[in-house]
């Protein structure tokens, strides 16, 4: 018996122009040349299929350093601007489910899953994806429409590459199927579902990893 087809929204978080050149938080990793094309090109396809549209914004409070709502750098990169959706979410925290109508509009729509797209990985889009695991929700993550940047602090340092890929890895494990936008656009027009891995064996592969290098 086939499965019903996955009853998909595309989410397109936080692309806004704070993180594009002359922004306070550059993208750096996948580098945003590329990822910026494969959101607007989820997008467009999304749209010529039916499947909503949903485009986050982020609004800190005033006063914040980034993500003001009356400033150049707080609003929505003119790509995504310019594009039609279905729905727009302003939120001041990193999920978009929190103080929201997100929760809301899905559950409307009988979306049962989420296709994330954005900015940043392992910030807003992972709070994202946890929470929508928490909320019985699937979630599917396209890894070359979204991107890290890199930090340094009293934990330790860690790269952009090294953030996104290991978040990554770590999605495919329990929140969400990982995917690129071509493969996400042909599992979409064919209304197929995106699989995941599991956390048993995503660990006995990196432990059989481990030991074939040492």
């Amino acid at each position: 018996m086939n499965k019903p087809a996955p009853r998909r929204a595309l989410v397109v978080i936080d692309v806004q122009n704070e993180y594009f050149e002359g922004g306070g938080l550059p993208i750096e990793y996948p580098p945003i040349e590329q990822t910026l094309p494969n959101v607007t090109q989820a997008m467009d396809a999304a749209s010529a299929a039916g499947i909503p549209v949903v485009v986050v914004r982020h609004h800190a409070a005033k006063g914040a350093p980034l993500f003001q709502a009356d400033a150049h750098n707080g609003q929505l990169h003119p790509e995504i601007a310019r594009r039609p959706h279905d729905h727009l979410v302003t939120k001041t925290f990193p999920s978009v489910f929190t103080g929201t109508d997100f929760a809301d509009w899905i559950a409307r729509h009988r979306i049962d899953t989420l296709s994330l797209t954005g900015y940043m990985t392992h910030n807003c889009v992972a709070s994202t994806a946890f929470e929508a695991m928490h909320r019985g929700l699937k979630a599917e993550f396209l890894s070359d429409a979204s991107g890290a940047l890199p930090y340094a602090n009293a934990a330790g340092r860690a790269s952009a590459e090294e953030i996104h890929r290991v978040f990554s890895v770590v999605f495919h494990s329990n929140f969400a199927a990982v995917t690129g936008t071509s493969d996400w656009i042909a599992a979409m027009q064919a209304g197929q579902e995106i699989a995941m891995d599991n956390v048993l064996l995503s660990n006995r592969r990196g432990r059989a990893s481990e030991l074939a290098s040492a």
